[in-house]
Parts: C-alpha cells; structure tokens; sequence
C-alpha cells in the first residue's frame, strides 16, 4: 500500500528549524550553566585559598605579638635592674658624700663658730649657728670656699643674739656642695701645669 505525504513542504522546514533552534538553546543553556558552575568553583576556590592566607597570617601575627610582649617584658625587667642599679649607686654616693661633708665642715669651721643646724637640699646645704663675732662668719666662708667640697658660699642672713648672757652673731649661710663627679670632670677639663725643667 503506498502512503503519501500530506503534510505540506513548508510545514517539514519549519519544524525543522524549530528542531534546531531549540536544541541550539538547550546547548547555550548548558553551556552557561557549565560557565556559571565552573565560575562559582572557581570563585570558591579562590576565597578558600584567601582564607588559608588570611588564617597563616593571623597566626603569624599572633606569633609576632608574642615575640613582641617578651621583647618588652625583657626591656621592662633590664631596665627595672638598671634603675636598681642606679638606686644603688646613688646610695653608695649619698652615704660617702656624708661623711666628706662632715669631715670637711669640722675641717673648715674656725673656732668661736657654734653650728646648731645642717639641711641639706639635693646638692646645697644650708649652715645655721652662732659666731663670736662677724668676722669669724668671713673666715667660716672664705675656708668653704677653698674646700674642694664646698663652693659659693652666700651668707643669707647674720644678725644680734644673746645666747647665755653672751652677744653673739647669729648667722645663717647657704652653700653648694661639690659632687665628686663635678669634682672628677673639673679636674679633667683643667689645662695641665707646665712640666718641670730638671737641670741636667
């Protein structure tokens, strides 16, 4: 039996076609959401290598924030030892420089001088006392004044007192004391004598 063909020529084309296009539009759309998948991996990919960066160099600081705090502490603890060391030193200096002070005070002070009080404020002392006369408070400065622990001698006050049924001056000085390092750096910045011709 033969059968024939009723569907009309222009009908086959354009299923034809319609075939086509739709299996062109199932491939771009496989292909985008194949572009898109590879992209998101991609993008994952990326953000979970950043965050092993970001976690490396969280660790790294962490680590660098320790070093630091025990650099610190280290400095902390060399410089406690070393304002120990100072405290030291200085009570050393202090306990030495009395004992110069009082020695050279009973050394310079000439007779019918009566000291009744010595304050000393960081490297001055102030003398209070009784004199026989105001002549001998000249010799108490002048004797200060060529210590080599004493300098600049100013006579702040001298006025009249009767002490016992006796006139006597009552005076009161203010001198600078000489540190041993001053004394030391002095010493060093002094031009040097002229050397000794020894006859042949």
């Amino acid at each position: 039996m033969i059968r024939i063909n009723l569907l009309p020529h222009r009908e086959q084309k354009r299923q034809a076609r319609q075939h086509r296009y739709l299996a062109l539009l199932g491939i771009t759309v496989l292909i985008a959401i194949g572009v898109l998948v590879a992209g998101y991996m991609l993008y994952e990919a990326r953000i979970e290598t950043q965050n092993h960066r970001n976690d490396f160099l969280t660790e790294e600081n962490a680590k660098l924030d320790r070093e630091i705090a025990e650099i610190d502490k280290l400095k902390a603890e060399k410089q406690a030892l070393l304002d120990r060391k100072k405290v030291v030193e200085r009570l050393q200096s202090n306990r030495s420089e009395t004992v110069r002070v009082m020695d050279q005070l009973t050394r310079q002070t000439p007779e019918g001088i009566y000291l009744k009080d010595v304050k000393q404020t960081d490297d001055s002392l102030v003398l209070n006392g009784y004199a026989q006369s105001n002549a001998r408070v000249s010799t108490l400065m002048r004797n200060l004044n060529d210590s080599d622990v004493f300098e600049q001698p100013l006579l702040i006050e001298v006025k009249a007192a009767q002490v016992a049924n006796q006139r006597l001056s009552e005076f009161t000085l203010k001198i600078k004391i000489t540190r041993a390092t001053d004394q030391a750096a002095g010493d060093a910045s002094a031009p040097a004598g002229k050397p000794v011709n020894k006859g042949a």
